[in-house]
């Protein structure tokens, strides 16, 4: 009796804690959306290779349906050239060594950041309703070509625009270096 009275306080805490890291990640992400930000090349490296990964694991839902590595590949290609539209948009502040930084343009990020936010919230509240007796959603919650649009959009958005960044940090670190020589 014991045992079954903690198990249930332990599967009620698991949403309370998802939802806890989801709003933790998603603070961190509209962080960086706004003011400047000092470039760090090793972390931009890092994120920019999980980002290269999971798009490729994103293109794999393929093997469930056509239709959603479809959605997971126009966002990716949509939000590379979005990606592309916000490093024209983003200014490069070069000072002395590990002072390097780039100011955003908060719009495009942090409107990515409230469509995936949306599209997340929209697909727990329908399959929350269907869990409690409502009408049972068309899709699972990865199941929708809209929300695998989104994820590859968000995807695609932020893999070209770290690695725009790593790689306009480095062209200016070159050509502040061959003015002072």
């Amino acid at each position: 009796m014991l045992a079954q009275a903690a198990a249930q306080s332990t599967s009620a805490l698991i949403p309370v804690a998802m939802g806890g890291l989801m709003v933790w990640v998603v603070y961190r992400r509209i962080r960086r959306n706004f003011g400047r930000q000092v470039i760090h090349t090793r972390k931009m490296t890092v994120r920019t290779g999980l980002f290269a990964l999971f798009a490729c694991l994103l293109l794999t839902v393929g093997f469930a349906g056509l239709p959603l590595a479809e959605g997971a590949l126009a966002g990716l290609i949509i939000g590379g050239a979005m990606g592309m539209v916000g490093l024209r948009l983003t200014r490069f502040e070069l000072g002395t060594g590990e002072t390097d930084c780039y100011i955003p343009n908060p719009w495009l990020g942090a409107a990515l950041t409230a469509l995936l936010v949306g599209r997340m919230v929209y697909r727990f509240v329908i399959l929350g309703a269907a869990m409690h007796g409502g009408p049972a959603p068309a899709h699972g919650p990865g199941d929708s070509p809209l929300t695998m649009a989104i994820v590859g959009l968000t995807l695609g958005y932020y893999l070209s625009y770290y690695a725009g960044i790593l790689v306009h940090h480095r062209r200016f670190k070159r050509q502040a270096l061959a003015q002072a020589a």
